[in-house]
């Protein structure tokens, strides 16, 4: 291989590498539609959706992350895009317990889903 042709695929290889890294990044824009409800529930007690408003809050307020969880069962946990991130679950109280529809980006990784919300609103129930 001649020098020219190793630059060649030098180059090549380190812009698929940033591409890669940059498509990573910054998430893939998604609206997901689910009920808000802790984690713990959403796991260990295979809810379908929250046993109530009160209950999500309460254990939300203890401290269990609150989470969307979709008709599919897809869980996506919700976080900050900012550094030092934060919690959500004060973005999230006014609507523990209820069906809600979030627009934002998405970022997977070892099976696992995370949503930066940019838009949450409650599902109407006459919809």
């Amino acid at each position: 291989m001649n020098l020219r042709s190793a630059t060649t695929l030098l180059l090549t290889l380190v812009l698929v590498a940033i591409g890669l890294a940059a498509s990573n990044e910054d998430g893939k824009p998604i609206t997901v539609k689910g009920y808000v409800l802790d984690s713990a529930c959403a796991f260990t007690k295979g809810l379908k959706k929250p046993i109530s408003a009160e209950c999500a809050t309460a254990c939300a307020k203890a401290g269990s992350p609150l989470v969307i969880l979709t008709d599919n069962g897809t869980v996506y946990w919700p976080i900050a895009d900012t550094t030092p991130a934060s919690g959500q679950n004060e973005r999230l109280l006014p609507f523990a317990g209820q069906k809600v529809v979030a627009n934002g980006k998405v970022f997977q990784r070892g099976g696992s889903s995370a949503l930066v919300i940019e838009k949450i609103e409650p599902v109407s129930e006459h919809k």
